[in-house]
């Protein structure tokens, strides 16, 4: 058995003389301490087909309108032009976009029209609105999970073979 010496996590191991039985070999037991994984960030989303994915879009083109790009002969023009723009979609993108939290548990298919069926269930508790807050997530996982692989292979068919 190979531990790390430096680690006194892993340097936790006992010697069993009594288990051996008829082999040779004395067994060695380590406990090894597994914490939960709990994977949690955050990061800014502007949700597809919204007022704000709409905002962002205009603000972002009536702010690169102003954009002076009708002289650039040298790479110090066109640096600071990119500079600008970039600065530009930040904070555009800031402006507009939310801080949501992903987690192990996020769900990329969900949408907005779940939360308001789930509500609703929750505010009736009849059994009607479950089977149809279940029948709807069950249709658009279906679809979103078929859109996604459609993709997939559209993509793989486009891309050149490798011979």
């Amino acid at each position: 058995m190979f531990l790390h010496n430096s680690s006194s996590k892993l340097d936790n191991h006992l010697t069993h003389p009594d288990w051996h039985l008829t082999s040779d070999h004395i067994p060695f037991t380590i406990t090894i301490p597994i914490s939960e994984e709990h994977i949690n960030s955050r990061k800014r989303l502007i949700i597809k087909d919204s007022e704000k994915e709409t905002s962002f879009i205009k603000d972002l083109i009536s702010s690169i309108r102003n954009f002076h790009t009708f002289n650039l002969s040298d790479k110090k023009g066109l640096e600071r032009v990119v500079i600008k723009f970039t600065k530009v979609v930040k904070c555009t993108w800031e402006k507009n976009s939310k801080f949501v939290n992903i987690t192990k548990h996020s769900k990329s298919w969900w949408d907005t029209s779940y939360s308001r069926d789930l509500e609703r269930y929750r505010l009736t508790r009849s059994l009607e609105d479950w089977k149809s807050f279940q029948k709807t997530v069950k249709t658009m996982k279906c679809s979103f999970f078929n859109l996604k692989i459609q993709k997939i292979t559209n993509k793989k068919m486009k891309s050149p073979k490798n011979s």
